[in-house]
């Protein structure tokens, strides 16, 4: 069983910066898919990056594109979301999940293939 823990949130103004953070224990974490997915307020949970399990392949929506960077550290068992140039949009519980699909370059942006999830952490973007 793979536990996900995510920290990170908090306030900040537009235009500032945040880092999540999402530790993993319980299972081989070099094994799994990862991705961020979050849930504003009023609105469904949505995609907002991923990473293989290479780590050599990401994806972003369109929406973070630029301003958002996914990466992980398998021998730390983490895995990270840089938020730059945040806008009040942005305002949202971020979830870290984990899966396993596809090859190790698979890169999945659909939530339903993502069998473990973090309890989330609120991030709160002020204008």
């Amino acid at each position: 069983q793979v536990q996900l823990v995510e920290s990170g949130g908090g306030l900040v103004q537009a235009g500032g910066s945040l880092r999540l953070s999402c530790a993993a224990s319980g299972g081989t974490f070099s094994s799994y898919n990862k991705g961020w997915f979050r849930r504003a307020p009023g609105k469904e949970r949505e995609f907002v990056a991923a990473i293989s399990r290479s780590g050599d392949y990401t994806e972003y929506a369109d929406s973070v594109k630029g301003r958002f960077t996914i990466s992980r550290d398998n021998s730390k068992n983490t895995v990270a979301l840089q938020m730059n140039s945040l806008k009040p949009e942005d305002t949202a519980v971020y979830y870290c999940a984990a899966g396993r699909m596809g090859s190790g370059s698979h890169v999945s942006v659909d939530m339903s293939e993502y069998a473990y999830w973090g309890q989330g952490t609120q991030v709160t973007v002020s204008s």
